[in-house]
């Protein structure tokens, strides 16, 4: 196997209006770099002060008592299920479609996914939940899928009678709101990514999982860092999952200095794409609901012929993605699951017709009126 991703980095450079803005965002690298060299002067590359200053931070952006920081969002959905003491023999409801990393914790973690289908918003329907339960079942794992909430308030309630547990796989979706309501209040743990695409990002990977319960932060806390109390007392087994201190400073600039900038934009981005393309036939739009804030760290619309227009946008030098193509279910690695074409209608039919269009911060107006017009374009020819 190689490593695929250089070639992925060098397409997209070529495209003018890009999924990846990576460079833009971080232009002003330099002021970061003068946070940086404090931690060189330090030396506190592991844990150090700088990651304690972020989880208070992060803490206060989520709404939530506690925020432990962890590697990675993998990382931090795997060990809420460790901690959640979730593992061999028991069952975990999530959606097929999603990216792998939900359902691999599952797997990883020693349990079994139990996959509910989605709705046309491409979150779970949560109307499927209970007939997916079993004596087995221990936890619910929604996915705010592209910075949009799940109704939460619903899951909880299922929750509630059957007394699951809930992990929220809330990558995408720093800053967003269900009823006003932060969404650490609507399960045991919520868990993020900072991966270099997601909106609140550093420089490589890292991740956090934030909970209102102590026990259970106290409990995260140990896990991610072996099972070290201190230097040399060991109370449980755990993992190597710390978030280095030099991502901390990037996400601490990030959070301090952009990260509202990014939320605003992107709302704006959208909303102004939504009215454009509303009154296109080809296309349909996922509805907006006065309850839901969300936060667009995907832009989705299903459309006709969506590999055709695809390759039309790339060919006008305008980037245009698929999230995703093959659901989980119906990939190599979920066969021993035993899930077959149609199983799941309407993850099928979305992975058929959804195209993601570019929406972060720098995309301008014009930007959005050229994206529109050569949709226009496309299915005029």
């Amino acid at each position: 196997m190689k490593n695929f991703l250089p070639q992925e980095y060098k397409k997209n450079e070529k495209l003018n209006i890009n999924h990846s803005y990576l460079v833009e965002q971080f232009a002003d690298y330099s002021k970061v770099f003068k946070e940086i060299e404090k931690v060189v002067k330090k030396g506190d590359y592991t844990l150090g002060s700088a990651v304690d200053i972020c989880e208070k931070n992060f803490a206060k952006r989520t709404g939530a008592k506690f925020a432990i920081s962890v590697g990675n969002g993998t990382d931090a959905l795997l060990l809420s299920l460790k901690a959640l003491s979730i593992g061999s023999g028991d069952e975990v409801i999530t959606v097929p479609y999603t990216f792998v990393a939900t359902v691999g914790s599952i797997v990883t973690a020693g349990a079994k996914p139990v996959f509910v289908d989605v709705k046309e918003d491409y979150n779970m329907d949560e109307t499927k939940i209970e007939k997916a339960i079993t004596k087995k079942t221990k936890a619910i794992m929604p996915v705010h899928w592209a910075g949009r909430p799940c109704e939460m308030d619903k899951i909880k309630s299922i929750a509630k009678k059957y007394n699951l547990k809930i992990i929220q796989d809330s990558a995408h979706i720093i800053g967003a709101r269900f009823k006003k309501n932060h969404l650490v209040n609507y399960g045991d743990t919520c868990t993020y990514s900072m991966h270099p695409l997601k909106n609140l990002n550093v420089w490589g990977d890292g991740g956090f999982i934030v909970t209102n319960n102590k026990s259970l932060a106290d409990k995260l806390y140990l896990i991610r860092n072996h099972g070290l109390k201190n230097r040399n007392s060991v109370e449980v087994f755990g993992y190597n999952s710390r978030l280095d201190t030099i991502q901390a400073v990037v996400a601490n600039y990030k959070m301090r200095n952009k990260l509202d900038n990014i939320t605003s934009k992107r709302i704006s981005n959208s909303i102004m794409l939504d009215k454009l393309l509303a009154k296109n036939k080809n296309i349909t739009l996922v509805k907006r609901h006065k309850h839901l804030k969300e936060v667009f760290h995907l832009y989705h619309i299903n459309v006709k012929k969506r590999d055709k227009l695809k390759k039309y946008l790339i060919k006008n030098n305008i980037d245009a993605k698929v999230h995703y193509p093959i659901p989980v279910h119906l990939q190599k690695a979920a066969k021993f699951l035993k899930y077959k074409k149609g199983d799941f209608p309407v993850a099928e039919k979305l992975a058929n017709t959804s195209l993601s269009l570019p929406v972060h911060e720098f995309i301008k107006k014009n930007h959005i009126k050229h994206v529109v017009n050569t949709i226009e374009k496309f299915y005029k020819n």
